[in-house]
């Protein structure tokens, strides 16, 4: 039997469902959410920072000792450099400044990331070896978009959508001059790599391989801490070998 004609007419029926599933799963995508976070930066630095003290400098990739890092947004004002990081995540948020990874939960989810702080502090140390300033001048900033709410007490310098301008606005106390801002943004534009495809594409490749690395290495993948190798000294597997979280049994992670 050939089902042609009513493949044909279903296709003809629903044939306006498929633009819509194309949509939602962009809408979905990490890149979108990405962009999302990035665009609600933009917006409330235009509205809500004044564009003769605060330049802001968006998508900037620049070369370090093993390869490059990519900064979402530079703010160059006379009361220092702000560095910020967006992050596009909804749930619980649990972390402090000192933890190398962060927790979401997400009704029974559980999800460790990567502390941000320290994911920014190399943004930092970056801009910092470009421009040749003291590290007192440039300040890291945490943006969480999306619907996240912090569930443990969290530094000043983490914030949420907009919460980021009140403390950059805090910030007030002058130490740039008219000839060092001019200076820092001349830095950062002309050492940065040129916004393209293939600077973006280079910079994917470098941090995949650096996640490639550190799931090579001896750090337990739950909460960063070290794996050391335990014999099994009871039960039917006495006597066979495992590696366990040296934080046990605060951590319980173990893998063969």
């Amino acid at each position: 039997m050939d089902f042609t004609p009513i493949l044909g007419q279903v296709f003809y029926s629903f044939w306006y469902l498929i633009p819509l599933l194309l949509v939602a799963a962009v809408v979905k995508s990490p890149w979108f959410k990405g962009v999302m976070g990035e665009a609600i930066v933009n917006i409330s630095a235009k509205y809500f920072l004044n564009r003769e003290d605060y330049h802001l400098i968006k998508n900037v990739t620049l070369p370090v000792e093993d390869g490059t890092t990519q900064i979402d947004h530079i703010i160059v004002s006379r009361f220092g450099i702000f560095v910020i990081e967006t992050k596009n995540m909804k749930g619980w948020i649990f972390g402090d400044a000192k933890q190398k990874t962060w927790t979401q939960k997400i009704y029974k989810h559980t999800a460790k990331f990567q502390n941000p702080l320290h994911q920014n502090y190399k943004h930092v140390k970056a801009l910092e070896t470009l421009l040749e300033l003291d590290s007192s001048l440039i300040h890291s900033v945490i943006v969480f978009v999306g619907d996240s709410t912090f569930k443990t007490p969290m530094p000043e310098n983490v914030t949420q959508a907009g919460g980021y301008i009140k403390f950059i606005k805090s910030v007030n106390q002058q130490v740039l001059d008219t000839r060092q801002v001019a200076d820092a943004i001349e830095r950062i534009r002309s050492g940065r790599k040129s916004a393209s495809f293939k600077t973006s594409r280079e910079h994917v490749k470098h941090v995949k391989s650096i996640v490639t690395e550190k799931a090579n290495s001896n750090a337990c993948p739950k909460c960063g801490s070290a794996l050391i190798l335990r014999t099994v000294k009871s039960g039917v597997n006495t006597g066979s070998q495992f590696k366990g979280c040296t934080k046990f049994p605060a951590c319980r992670y173990t893998t063969n």
